[in-house]
């Protein structure tokens, strides 16, 4: 069967919060922290923490049901559902199945991501080529994760910066063919995963990293100083590459919307970009670091805020485990 290309558009989005805030004031008592040294190294405040017994796809599947009502769409109108985390409930079913059964979209088909915080942009554009295609009309992309659960609250280093979220993205159809993801970019580099990981045995350890290691297995590992030189290297990279390719400059960008890491890695990277501030959302003071759900969490409070529209062009970014690294261009 031949279907002519499609015209791509975000026709809603949604986020899901626990109500639980952990603020550095109780980090405080839990570890050796104080406030002013999480907010200077990190720029973040307070965090989302997901209840006890509260599974991930709930999170997940409360964000898809706002997004489908923001595009004013039925369950039953989904075509296909990615779901991208890092935190899934369980190895299988699959997360994307279980939010597929959760809304009320079944038969949908559904399919799990995971390269961290990577995940919500590489998850929009698998949904832009899918809406392109012709083969699918609404797509929805959730990000959900609940890392508190493999987060060790007793090392100072991680603890402080994760926090707990989803959002979703409806990816429809549009009639206009200027419209969607006019640019795109993944990549990955296996030899330095080892910087960001989650060690289930001995084995998983690298040999690198073994002097490091908390002692803590089915808990997140960070080197904080590789982890760091990456992502400032690469927001930085990604971005102009972006604006190269498309033949645009800072001037016709409305909005960057980058994965919510840390708040010196954001400004580093400002400063190569030659961007100016007000054209890179932050919200980190306020959830931490979502991993995967961040840039979708930016995303909705640009959208809710009216920041951004129709017609204007933003740039997702983002970096995480794997490493891996991804970017778009779109016209709302």
């Amino acid at each position: 069967m031949s279907v002519p290309p499609a015209g791509v558009r975000i026709a809603g989005t949604g986020i899901d919060l626990p109500s639980r805030e952990l603020s550095n004031a109780d980090l405080e008592k839990m570890v050796e922290t104080d406030d002013e040294w999480i907010v200077q190294r990190t720029g973040i405040r307070t965090r989302r923490i997901v209840e006890e017994g509260v599974p991930n796809a709930a999170l997940g599947a409360a964000a898809v049901e706002r997004a489908l009502a923001s595009a004013g769409l039925e369950p039953g109108e989904l075509d296909l559902l990615i779901c991208a985390t890092m935190t899934p409930d369980m190895i299988c079913p699959a997360m994307a199945c279980q939010i597929v059964q959760r809304v009320g979209a079944i038969p949908a088909g559904a399919i799990d991501l995971n390269i961290a915080c990577t995940g919500f942009v590489a998850g929009m554009h698998f949904a832009a080529n899918c809406v392109r295609s012709g083969f699918y009309k609404n797509v929805a992309v959730v990000a959900s994760e609940t890392l508190s659960r493999i987060v060790d609250y007793e090392d100072r280093t991680t603890c402080i910066l994760f926090g707990d979220a989803a959002s979703a993205a409806i990816v429809s159809a549009s009639d206009d063919p200027g419209r969607g993801c006019l640019f795109q970019s993944l990549g990955s580099d296996g030899q330095r995963g080892e910087a960001l990981y989650v060690p289930r045995t001995e084995a998983d350890i690298p040999e690198s990293e073994k002097e490091n290691f908390a002692g803590k297995f089915d808990k997140l590992q960070m080197n904080g100083r590789a982890v760091y030189k990456f992502a400032v290297e690469k927001l930085a990279e990604c971005v102009d590459e972006a604006l190269r390719v498309t033949g645009r400059t800072a001037d016709d960008i409305k909005m960057v919307i980058p994965h919510q890491s840390n708040i010196r890695m954001l400004k580093s990277s400002w400063k190569r970009l030659g961007f100016d501030e007000s054209k890179i959302y932050i919200n980190i003071d306020r959830f931490g670091n979502t991993s995967a759900a961040s840039a979708g969490i930016c995303l909705h409070e640009l959208t809710e805020q009216k920041l951004i529209g129709p017609g204007d062009e933003v740039i997702f970014v983002a970096q995480g485990g794997g490493l891996s690294w991804g970017a778009s261009l779109w016209k709302l």
